[in-house]
Order: C-alpha cells, then structure tokens, then sequence
C-alpha cells in the first residue's frame, strides 16, 4: 500500500487553520479555493468536485479538536482503497505546519495522489493566508526575526 506524507508551514495562528479544515463541507471556500471547486454534505460524507474534473465521495471518519486532525475515507475514480487525514499542528511562533497523510491502493496511483496533496496544500496556504493577512503578517514577522 502506497504511504504519501507531506507538510506545509503557513503563516496563520493554528487555531484559524483548524478553524477551516474541520469545517469539512466548506473546503472550497474556507481552505482549498481553486484546488476543490464544490463541496456539499450529505450524511456522513462530503461529495467533493476537484478542479481537475474529479469528483469522490469522503466519509468523514473523525473530527479531533484536541488533536485539530480530521480524517475522511474516499471512494471514487480509478482507487480501490483511500483513507488520509490531515492535522493542524503549532509551530510556536505563530503560525502552524498541516501534516497530511494519505494511504492508498494501487499503488501506481502515488504519483499521482501525492501531485494533488502538493496542489492542495498549496492552495491550502494561499486561501488561507490570503483570508487572514493581518495574522499572516505577524506570523511572517515572527519568522523572520522581526
């Protein structure tokens, strides 16, 4: 089973990026604008409409406030297994790290689900630094020293 773990700095206080990423039927809006174009609720899953034309069902597995960690399973397209999870972690000087971590079958999907996770994690920082500058600024600072 193919294992992908990727991480993002971005400069926004943790608990506004938890903020967005438990907010787990408002990814187009609140956390991944322009990588997930729809994304509506039904029951326990999110119907999810990415820009590259794919569209999967995720069930959401957990909301963990402590951990600020969601985990979702999806089904859809040419996957016959997908689970991941993503989690909002401090970095202490302002701003958080995300840890996104997906496990899949087959295994020659890889490249291509690790291409999306980098497109979402960048698209990640970019909605949500973008949503919330002044924070991003003093993160920014915070950073460089000043």
């Amino acid at each position: 089973m193919a294992s992908i773990h990727q991480r993002i700095c971005i400069a926004v206080a943790p608990e506004y990026a938890w903020a967005a990423l438990r907010d787990v039927g408002a990814l187009h809006t609140r956390l991944v604008r322009g990588f997930v174009i729809d994304c509506h609720l039904e029951g326990g899953a999110r119907l999810v409409r990415f820009a590259n034309g794919l569209e999967v069902r995720e069930a959401i597995i957990d909301i963990d406030d402590m951990r600020r960690r969601v985990a979702w399973s999806a089904t859809g397209g040419r996957l016959s297994h997908h689970n991941a999870s993503a989690q909002v972690l401090d970095t202490g000087d302002g701003g958080c790290e995300v840890a996104w971590v997906a496990d899949l079958l087959p295994d020659a999907m890889e490249p291509a689900i690790a291409a999306m996770i980098e497109q979402g994690l960048a698209a990640m920082r970019a909605t949500l630094e973008s949503q919330a500058p002044a924070v991003a600024a003093s993160a920014e600072a915070d950073w460089r020293g000043g």
